[in-house]
């Protein structure tokens, strides 16, 4: 019980420490001009996450789309949300109508995410 009980907390705790941000985080840049004149202006630069920065391969989604379609892994692999996710793949594809229209999307490059 207690082997249960560390392995589970190991788990958690391991996946706690390895998740990373999924939205942009604003940073301040301080500029320097001269050695004698310091500006605190402040620039906003964008931080993302290496997963919203990388581009998505068309090749994959479309063989998850033919080959998985029915569990939701093109959405999944594309970054939809999480409930539309779970809904697609209750509804059956929100009834085979939505399938359609995201291997559409997917082939046209008109899906969020490629």
């Amino acid at each position: 019980m207690k082997i249960k009980l560390l392995l589970s907390f190991l788990v958690f705790f391991i996946g706690i420490t390895t998740a990373s941000a999924s939205f942009p985080v604003k940073r301040a840049a301080k500029t320097v001009e001269n050695t004698t004149n310091i500006t605190t202006d402040t620039v906003d630069v964008e931080m993302t996450s290496p997963a919203v920065m990388k581009r998505k391969d068309k090749t994959t989604a479309i063989l998850l789309w033919v080959f998985l379609g029915g569990f939701a892994a093109h959405r999944w692999y594309l970054g939809s949300p999480i409930g539309w996710n779970i809904l697609f793949i209750l509804t059956a594809g929100f009834f085979f109508v939505g399938w359609v229209i995201d291997g559409i999307d997917i082939i046209t490059d008109k899906y969020p995410g490629l």
